[in-house]
């Protein structure tokens, strides 16, 4: 059972600790927020070698440029190896039989470029309006015997036209893109981590960690990754709207169980971003060594979903502060300003 955690800042229709502690579906959950619009990224009916595991998913799972960006040859459809061990969620909800994506992070693999894999499924509405809401679903497995390192990046919810921003160091202004992915750190503990603004003092509140690569960690440590079973893990993303107005929310259920539950974010700045799609992303890292894999290992992932709508958030929210002066700028400006004026005198003379 993961570790509980009940925000002060959970909505209204969230608020009962009872109904927080207890299990419920994606379907559902996808209904008490109204989306209505659904899809499932579809796997073969049977395991495939890695070049045509890489040919079934550019061919079916709408891939942005038609390509894996990170790690093609680290992706293969195989048998699942733990068909005794589905999720321990709600009652009613049944896993798919048959094949399992699975990834490789080789031995000494840390960052995406080294191991693991990673590709942007896009997911467009039928009329051509944007989704401000969308929710991912889906079962991961680590093998048996993990070993988490310092930790890794589990898949999540990316937008925006910048479709390589907002991740790999690249500080998120959201002007032209988000991503909310989950992260796994050391003995499994679990977040999940964003790039998204920080305005209004948003790195002083005690469920965030801002990290030194702009990456914001949230509500570290309300759940737990294990190895060598199936886990289902939700996640849904309102964004802020308007997009001055710090309204947006953030939610993660790991089996089922709401465990992140954060408002008042800022996900964007600008109404030109919206939700796009899948954000497939997973590797061990970090960017240095210290966060490399000692063995060649594997996480699994079936039962991937989306549910979306055009309605953004409409929770309470602060408008959006000014990001602080920078001292430097500052300085350089009355460097210039105290030059100007000697040089302007000089003339005078």
């Amino acid at each position: 059972m993961p570790a509980m955690y009940i925000s002060t800042t959970i909505p209204l229709l969230l608020a009962s600790a009872a109904w927080a502690a207890s299990q419920i579906a994606p379907d559902a959950v996808a209904a008490q927020y109204t989306l209505a619009t659904s899809t499932s990224l579809p796997y073969p009916s049977a395991t495939q070698s890695s070049s045509d595991t890489q040919s079934h998913l550019v061919a079916n799972w709408g891939l942005n440029r038609a390509r894996i960006q990170d790690g093609p040859d680290n992706l293969e459809f195989v048998g699942d190896p733990f068909p005794n061990n589905p999720p321990t969620g709600a009652p009613g909800v049944t896993s798919p039989s048959g094949p399992v994506l699975r990834v490789t992070y080789p031995e000494g693999s840390f960052s995406h470029d080294t191991g693991g894999a990673q590709f942007y499924a896009l997911w467009n509405t039928s009329d051509g309006s944007n989704f401000n809401t969308m929710m991912v679903s889906y079962e991961v497995a680590f093998d048996s015997g993990f070993d988490w390192v310092k930790g890794g990046k589990l898949p999540g919810i990316r937008g925006g036209l910048n479709s390589t921003g907002c991740s790999g160091g690249n500080k998120a202004d959201g002007l032209d893109c988000f991503s909310s992915r989950l992260m796994w750190r050391k003995s499994g503990t679990g977040e999940v981590y964003a790039y998204i603004p920080t305005p209004n003092n948003l790195c002083s509140e005690k469920s965030i960690t801002c990290n030194s690569d702009f990456g914001v960690s949230v509500q570290r440590g309300n759940f737990g990754f294990v190895s060598g079973e199936w886990v289902r893990v939700t996640q849904l993303v309102q964004l802020n709207n308007p997009p001055n107005v710090a309204n947006g929310y953030i939610a993660l259920y790991f089996n089922d169980i709401l465990v992140v539950s954060q408002q008042d974010l800022q996900i964007r700045a600008s109404n030109s971003v919206a939700a796009n799609g899948f954000y497939f992303s997973t590797f061990f890292g970090g960017s240095d060594t210290s966060w490399a894999t000692p063995v060649t290992t594997h996480t699994y992932f079936r039962n991937i979903r989306l549910w979306g709508s055009n309605a953004a958030s409409n929770l309470s929210g602060n408008a959006v502060s000014p990001a602080p002066r920078s001292t430097t700028n500052s300085l350089v400006t009355l460097v210039l300003s105290l030059f100007t004026i000697v040089a302007a005198t000089a003339f005078c003379i």
